[in-house]
């Protein structure tokens, strides 16, 4: 390289070029990785430079050549590369590579305006530095390189318009943990800071990106997920309207149920005006979910929710469809189809299924969700009655389409209504589940609003986390971490604002958390075992019964402390009822493992002191904070050992957690020969989670005779789902060969918003 060329410092002065400088910074980040070559990064890097460059240039195509050298053969190349982005953040937000004093960070952004004022109301200067003794700026230094894009692109502070970062990674978990645990006693409080901070900071817990990024700013919503139910009115039409901007605006994922809303020709006023039907109040809340970006975090998405039976069923089921016309199609939001056993014994017994407007048949859209028995009794009534209009179709026509829909757009989901009210904690008398959300893992009661400030309505807000089980060596860490995750996320509740009344309300009286899981594949690769062929259904049927257990037994002991939640009354738990009372047997056909846990005494403490919190578990994607843990997606199996992330930070290469020593210990997603297995460990995690889980069907055309998925085979899945007491059914993957360890990230949820 010509030594005469000369380099813009970040201050705008120039100096020569010093390729001694470059080395030193390449040959720190490679110290104790194997396989990496310092010259090799040089090399790739050389050819790039011009004269003039500015250090901060020079740095990033330092970074990018380390990070385009990651392979299956050169795994840590992950790590080189994240170690010079790691030094490369930290000069541009500190000027320098060491981290300045933790209390003269925090003046210094609370005074920019960056982080909330609070911190400093609460905490001393002498709490600031007891909190700087429990942090490891080392810990920055064990992330992969997809980790820090992500952190750099979606969690640090910054300024989104010109790309000034002002923090790096561990003062965002010290801060976090800082303000969830800011109103405990002060005797108290810093020692939970301390666990939460080292919980979050080794990546046992996972938190979603609405609290990383929002949670230490003057931003006050956190719930990843929000469920907004209207009615039959265009006064509640508005209000569901004008919640879903508000919360589009501060990063939440929408579920929007709309299967109230009557047909297309159904009388209003006594028939003085005929009604335009479901679709155009649809394009309504199109148009209130794109009208923001989520907080320039992501753009706005919803999935709306109705049932099978709804006399436009046909229109809807295309809705997504890339055939039709504009006025005929609402290609933006995801659609959930809800679902029950009267359907699927119609399919079954090669019946039909007829198709009514909601609003001519009193009391069946309540039973739907509340009562199975009354519901199937008034659907027969409302068929006899010669007065109600009625369209009858095959079932397995309807069936056939919902699945040619869902194949086709891989977004068409499913719900099974009765499995989420017969399965949960909610009494439905009380307290029916009538939709779930965008990624399919929610399942809280709601009530329409009848305007915006209606007090009576249930917006359902979910504060998500997840335990990453790659990083827990025995399950009986998870008590201990448990408590931590319950306790943080129950306090955020209290700490964030809520802009609607009607999600105030909810929040506050059931106070219902989320969390879940992420790195089960990896979990499933350490241990020997597969998703194909049923050896890993006995670990994780010990797994779940551990999680679920030691959640309640956190939010029991909380109840003990600060009470139970209000409306603890509308949950089954105050009868003593639990998730192993009313699971689906089913599930004893393909597990034989014992519970190992004292369940009974458990039982007995909740009846007695209540809960906290009226859910604990739900499992979600979590495309993202799975990158940042640098673990497996959720539950998911991998694309691939290498997979590439698509995201709209670029592309970014993720390698399985010990690739070297387990790479034949992993199940590849298209390797796995069909759905069975899969879904019968979702059934197995479904038997003790309390609400739902994000679970994917997944096909490869070339393994079906004619190079086509047989729709006899994707029913006989949402079949296989429904008699293992599945609740949900997320996406539908279909294999193309082109993108085999391509995953896309979502638009809406948590990776969006409630994918954590």
């Amino acid at each position: 390289m010509n030594n005469n060329l000369f380099v813009t410092k970040r201050n705008g002065e120039k100096e020569p070029i010093d390729l001694e400088k470059i080395h030193k910074v390449i040959a720190w980040a490679a110290e104790g990785l194997e396989k990496v070559s310092v010259s090799q990064v040089e090399l790739k890097s050389h050819i790039q430079f011009y004269d003039g460059i500015k250090t901060e240039d020079i740095h990033e195509t330092i970074i990018k050549s380390a990070a385009d050298l990651i392979s299956e053969e050169t795994p840590d190349y992950q790590y080189l590369s994240a170690r010079l982005a790691i030094f490369h953040l930290r000069k541009k937000a500190y000027g320098q590579f060491e981290p300045p004093r933790l209390y003269d960070h925090v003046v210094k952004l609370v005074e920019a305006g960056k982080y909330d004022q609070h911190i400093l109301n609460d905490y001393s200067e002498s709490d600031f530095e007891q909190m700087s003794l429990y942090l490891d700026h080392s810990r920055d230094l064990s992330f992969s390189y997809a980790a820090v894009k992500q952190l750099e692109g979606k969690y640090l502070v910054q300024n989104r318009v010109n790309g000034d970062i002002y923090e790096s990674a561990q003062f965002l978990y010290i801060l976090v943990a800082a303000c969830l645990f800011a109103k405990y006693p002060s005797s108290t409080r810093l020692k939970y800071v301390e666990g939460f901070y080292h919980a979050i900071s080794t990546f046992k817990i996972s938190l979603p990106t609405p609290i990383m990024a929002g949670v230490r700013t003057p931003t006050r919503q956190f719930s990843s997920c929000v469920l907004i139910e209207c009615d039959d009115s265009l006064d509640s039409i508005n209000a569901a309207s004008s919640a879903i901007v508000k919360y589009v605006s501060q990063r939440a994922g929408i579920g929007v149920n709309a299967g109230r809303i009557r047909a297309l020709g159904s009388a209003i006023r006594n028939g003085e005006a005929f009604h335009t039907g479901c679709i155009p109040f649809y394009k309504h809340f199109q148009t209130a979910v794109k009208s923001c970006s989520q907080g320039g975090v992501r753009g706005g998405a919803a999935t709306l929710f109705y049932p099978l039976w709804h006399l436009e069923v046909e229109s809807l089921l295309v809705l997504k469809n890339n055939r039709g016309v504009e006025e005929n199609r609402v290609r933006h939001l995801d659609y959930g189809v809800q679902f029950n056993k009267v359907m699927y014994q119609r399919l079954i017994k090669g019946g039909h299924i007829t198709l009514f407007s909601p609003s001519d048949v009193p009391g069946l859209y309540d039973a739907f969700f509340e009562d199975q028995e009354k519901f199937e009794q008034l659907y027969l009534q409302y068929e006899n009655d010669e007065s109600i209009r009625k369209k009858r179709i095959k079932a397995i026509e309807l069936f056939t389409l919902f699945a040619q829909e869902r194949a086709s757009t891989g977004r068409i989901y499913l719900q099974n209504v009765d499995h989420c009210n017969t399965h949960s904690p909610f009494e439905p008398s009380k307290a029916p589940i009538r939709q779930s959300n965008l990624c399919l893992e929610i399942a809280l009661p709601t009530k329409p609003m009848k305007d915006v400030n209606d007090e009576n309505g249930e917006i359902a807000l979910c504060t998500l986390s997840a335990f990453n089980l790659g990083a827990i060596e025995s399950l009986d860490e998870l008590e201990g971490l448990a408590d931590l995750a319950v306790r943080a996320l129950d306090s955020l509740l209290d700490y964030q604002d809520y802009p609607i009344p009607a999600a105030k309300n909810a929040s506050l009286a059931r106070r219902t958390l989320g969390i879940g899981v992420i790195n089960y594949a990896y979990y499933l690769a350490k241990n020997g075992l597969y998703y194909s062929n049923g050896s890993a259904n006995n670990l994780t049927h010990k797994t779940f019964e551990a999680i679920q257990y030691y959640l309640l037994k956190a939010t029991n002991l909380l109840a003990k402390e600060q009470g139970a939640c209000p409306k603890f009354d509308e949950t089954r738990l105050a009868q003593g009822i639990l998730p192993i009372d009313t699971y689906k047997k089913t599930i004893d056909d393909i597990t034989g493992e014992p519970l190992h846990l004292d369940w009974e005494s458990l039982r007995k403490s909740i009846k007695k002191h209540g809960v906290r919190n009226s859910t604990v578990s739900a499992l979600m994607p979590s495309e993202t904070s799975s990158q940042i843990s640098n673990a497996t997606n959720g539950i998911e199996p991998p694309r691939g050992l290498i997979s590439i992330k698509a995201s709209k930070d670029g592309i970014l290469k993720q390698v399985v957690p010990e690739y070297q020593k387990l790479k034949d210990n992993y199940e590849l997603l298209w390797n796995i020969p069909d759905n069975q297995g899969y879904l019968e460990i979702v059934g197995i995690m479904q038997k003790f989670i309390d609400q739902t889980i994000s679970a994917n069907t997944n096909y490869d055309p070339a393994k079906f005779e004619g190079g086509k998925v047989p729709v006899k085979q994707i029913l006989k899945d949402i079949l296989t789902a429904y008699k293992l007491g599945i609740k949900t059914m997320y996406y539908h993957n279909t294999r193309d060969g082109a993108s085999d360890n391509v995953e896309i990230e979502d638009d809406g949820c948590a990776g969006g918003a409630c994918k954590i």
